[in-house]
């Protein structure tokens, strides 16, 4: 067998799954059909948690294993500190994105978000798989109980840097995310995002090299070639998100789901004008406008987009509409989960057999 086959199939064992390929935990985009599905099939399923209340977390993890004996990750966003705020800039945002949908309301960037500490609680007690880690590391308290209790620690990394910090911080897996990945860039500290773009074939032997643990490769794979080549540069998994997006159990709003099918890797862009925070999705009239006030920081650009969003979502209209995409968006194929995952480390296993 070779080399890297046996590599995926050694994690492969350790993570109690048959087949290398990860769900990305995408938060608003990881139904439970879908997870289950992934699942099912040998991979890991994922739950994107950050938007999720404590019961909802738990609730999730009931309906998954009612659907599937898998396994499955949780994910969370390690909070940032307070973001300073700007009532006039705040302002100037509200009008402006009334000329892309509804009018925002004054108090819309004093929605909470979820607790964070109530949000690790619940994951704990969900007992999945594993738990990973995006933005950050998590705390000691929370690193001693998920050893306490058997449950491994997938951190993301966008950096060498980043990879050695959280192995240091006692993770048990690395996720390096290449500039490629669809969605919210995981950097450790906002400010970075824009300026740490690197690509993942960069990425990943550096820090496979860097580090004495597992390293899963995730961004721009959504083909068999993308798997082989990530296990031949050292990868002992892939995690995949957009390539899953155009299954029927994603059940992706078809303007999205359109968008993917038709997008080419210079048709996505790394935008904070939804949330604040760095993130891939399609080139649209709205990333595109030139005449826009620079975002807010996270959450409150996301809570001053959310009316927006919310409409375009229910209009169709993907002009507004936050599409999350990654580079290899066009990759994507419109077929059953369990099919996607059957046939990508099928055609993976036979590149890299010969």
């Amino acid at each position: 067998m070779h080399a890297a086959l046996t590599k995926a199939a050694d994690f492969s064992a350790r993570m109690g799954i048959s087949t290398p390929i990860l769900l990305a935990p995408m938060a608003g985009a990881c139904p439970v059909s879908l997870s289950s599905a992934v699942a099912t099939a040998g991979g890991m399923g994922a739950c994107g948690a950050l938007l999720m209340s404590p019961e909802q977390i738990l609730d999730w993890a009931r309906q998954m294993r009612a659907a599937s004996n898998g396994a499955f990750q949780m994910n969370l966003w390690i909070p940032d500190p307070a973001p300073a705020r700007d009532s006039v800039h705040e302002t100037d945002i509200r009008t402006y994105l009334e000329r892309w949908g509804p009018a925002v309301p004054q108090d819309a960037a004093e929605t909470p978000l979820q607790d964070f500490k109530e949000q690790c609680q619940a994951i704990l007690q969900a007992g999945p798989t594993a738990v990973s880690s995006i933005m950050g590391v998590y705390p000691p308290d929370m690193v001693s109980e998920m050893k306490r209790r058997g449950i491994t620690w997938m951190a993301t990394a966008t950096t060498v840097t980043e990879a050695r910090a959280a192995e240091e911080a006692g993770a048990d897996v690395i996720v390096a995310q290449g500039m490629e990945a669809g969605g919210h860039r995981g950097a450790f500290q906002a400010a970075d995002a824009a300026s740490a773009l690197v690509g993942l074939f960069s990425l990943l032997p550096a820090v496979v090299d860097a580090v004495d643990i597992p390293v899963v490769a995730t961004g721009g794979i959504a083909d068999a070639r993308g798997i082989a080549a990530a296990l031949l540069l050292g990868a002992s998994a892939v995690q995949i998100g957009t390539g899953f997006l155009r299954s029927p159990e994603a059940a992706l709003n078809p303007a999205w789901a359109d968008a993917i099918a038709g997008a080419t890797p210079e048709t996505t862009i790394a935008t904070a004008a939804f949330s604040g925070r760095l993130g891939r999705a399609i080139r649209t009239a709205y990333t595109q406008a030139t005449d826009a006030p620079a975002p807010a920081p996270y959450p409150v650009q996301r809570a001053l987009t959310g009316p927006m969003r919310a409409a375009a979502a229910k209009q169709g209209n993907i002009d507004a509409m936050q599409a999350w995409a990654g580079q290899s968006a066009g990759l994507a194929r419109p077929d059953p989960a369990q099919q996607i995952v059957t046939r990508l480390w099928n055609d993976s296993r036979a590149l890299l057999t010969g």
